[in-house]
């Protein structure tokens, strides 16, 4: 055996040790404990993969688009057949499909990275206080959360984007206030399950304020059904913000948003088909990938429902 895999061993066997001597050693063995379970999970690395390729996708998208985005040409490229020198065809402006798609790819992860930043830590605050305060204040902001929950989500975007006015940015907006309730509803849940636990009933007795026992005890123990209920939200996410695109209330020509792209396209669904079915498929393959891979971080956060 090689020092190498020597080395290997070593420090895997200090990653699993049942006795950590030290809270970050415990901390990696169980995030390493976590990569083991989803690298088991075939479908979740497939999911991984596609969240990946979209990453690089959006990242590269200016090297990796053939032509642009913006700009096609009308006389001579207009509603072409896939073909070798655009893959995916042409738009009835000329426009590479293929190219559009790629660039798209950013304004979706724009979306997709937004709304996660705005709606889960307002769902995470709203939860962990409703649940550790209890009382009026717990009454007050589910009843709050319930009048959210109450209008379906693609409804309620759609009167928030028609009242702030068409773009990508009031999207964004109106998704993620449309998406923080769930993620309360989870919060309020985890720490109903923790708040009189011998733990929590340590660090009070040691004089921690209510403040800080939410923000440093709390919370970090509802992260990690948050990161699954995101992850899974994704998928939901990039759907509503397609179907505001379609519906002329997002992101606004000639930005290629799939959405918006298929809605160019449904007048030539009979004839020129690819130009409506490129980016449904693109939707589709990405919302599979999120949702794979979210039921890859459940499974993997896990360990009970994991041993069932």
């Amino acid at each position: 055996m090689s020092s190498l895999e020597q080395t290997t061993l070593s420090y895997r066997h200090w990653l699993l040790s049942e006795h950590p001597s030290s809270r970050s050693q415990a901390r990696l063995g169980r995030a390493y404990t976590m990569w083991r379970r989803l690298v088991a999970n075939r479908l979740a690395m497939v999911g991984a993969f596609i969240v990946v390729a979209l990453l690089f996708t959006a990242v590269f998208s200016y090297q990796l688009a053939p032509y642009s985005p913006l700009v096609g040409d009308l006389k001579n490229a207009r509603l072409l057949t896939p073909n070798a020198e655009h893959w995916f065809g042409t738009d009835d402006l000329g426009r590479d499909i293929f190219s559009r798609i790629i660039h798209g790819s950013r304004l979706t992860l724009f979306v997709v990275v937004l709304v996660a930043i705005i709606a889960a830590p307002i769902g995470l605050v709203v939860g962990t206080t409703a649940g550790y305060a209890g009382g009026w204040v717990d009454a007050v902001l589910m009843r709050i959360t319930d009048i959210f929950l109450a209008f379906p989500k693609l409804i309620l975007a759609l009167a928030l984007v028609a009242a702030l006015g068409p773009g990508i940015e009031n999207a964004v907006l109106a998704i993620a206030i449309t998406s923080w309730p769930p993620y309360a509803r989870i919060a309020r849940a985890e720490t109903l399950t923790v708040r009189n636990s011998d733990y929590i009933k340590a660090v009070q007795l040691m004089g921690a304020s209510p403040l800080r026992i939410v923000l440093r005890h709390i919370m970090p123990l509802c992260t990690s059904s948050l990161i699954v209920r995101v992850t899974l939200d994704m998928a939901g996410i990039i759907l509503t913000a397609a179907g505001l695109g379609f519906v002329g209330l997002g992101a606004q020509p000639p930005l290629p948003e799939w959405g918006a792209m298929i809605a160019s396209g449904r007048r030539f669904i009979l004839d020129q088909w690819w130009v409506a079915a490129a980016p449904g498929v693109a939707i589709l393959i990405v919302s599979l990938g999120f949702n794979l891979l979210g039921e890859g971080l459940r499974d993997a956060l896990d360990p009970q429902g994991n041993d069932q």
